[in-house]
């Protein structure tokens, strides 16, 4: 009985990590969105860094990349409660997986409640790094488009590397 508990001191300290893991990259996300906003407002044009990355401000009122772009009207606050939602269940796995899941679904609801910050305060995402190869420019994107994409990948990585079910 000890050890169950004891155990169960353990999980809670990982918990209590995660949680902490989750507003680290929250805030690293507003802190790099607002020093580009006020940056890009001040010199009033792009900033130009290198051949391969600019930072732009854009404003993004869709879902990832840009898809299904629209107005502030009822579907785009349909989509946010639905994101809503999405952060909420991942909540729920992030608390009930191993160690290192948790922090993987650390990343994906950090970025994900830093892009809903934006949606409910600005009504857009302000995405701002553009990388680029000559013309082709990819989608700008932000921290948080990065957190998520990490969180992805890396459960991606557990899922087919370390859970091989024969």
């Amino acid at each position: 009985m000890f050890k169950m508990f004891k155990n169960k001191i353990k999980i809670e300290k990982i918990d209590i990590f995660s949680f902490i893991l989750i507003l680290v990259f929250f805030a690293i996300d507003r802190i790099s969105k607002e020093y580009a906003i006020k940056l890009i407002q001040s010199i009033d044009r792009d900033l130009f860094l290198n051949d391969f990355l600019n930072i732009t401000l854009n404003w993004n009122t869709g879902i990832a990349f840009g898809l299904l772009s629209s107005n502030a009207s009822l579907f785009y606050h349909l989509v946010s409660a639905l994101i809503l939602l999405i952060i909420v269940y991942l909540v729920y796995l992030m608390v009930t997986s191993d160690n290192s899941g948790k922090i993987i679904i650390s990343l994906i609801i950090g970025g994900a409640l830093g892009n809903l910050y934006d949606r409910l305060t600005y009504f857009a995402v302000p995405d701002f790094i553009d990388f680029h190869i000559k013309n082709f420019h990819w989608f700008t994107f932000n921290f948080a488009d990065i957190f998520i994409s990490i969180g992805i990948f890396g459960m991606i990585i557990k899922e087919f590397m370390f859970n091989k079910k024969l």
